[in-house]
């Protein structure tokens, strides 16, 4: 079973469905038995999907996808998954 530590560490990558099915099935069930873990989860959802709702309606800044494509040395679309 994972602690809540390692729980805590693996919440975003849990979220973006990162996490490999093993680390998955433990951060499951360790939420399933620890409320102050499956708190943190409900919290880190719901900013995720705020943040992801703000970004739909909120228009690109005039020249920040330039600014990021010459940072990151990628086109935006790569960053973007256009």
């Amino acid at each position: 079973m994972a602690d809540c530590n390692q729980t805590l560490r693996d919440l975003q990558r849990y979220l973006d469905h990162e996490l490999p099915s093993g680390a998955k099935r433990l951060v499951d069930n360790h939420l399933g038995e620890c409320l102050d873990c499956l708190h943190a989860f409900d919290f880190e959802a719901e900013l995720k999907g705020v943040i992801a709702a703000k970004a739909r309606t909120v228009a690109v800044p005039e020249g920040l996808l330039a600014r990021i494509e010459m940072c990151f040395g990628v086109e935006a679309d790569d960053i973007l998954g256009g």
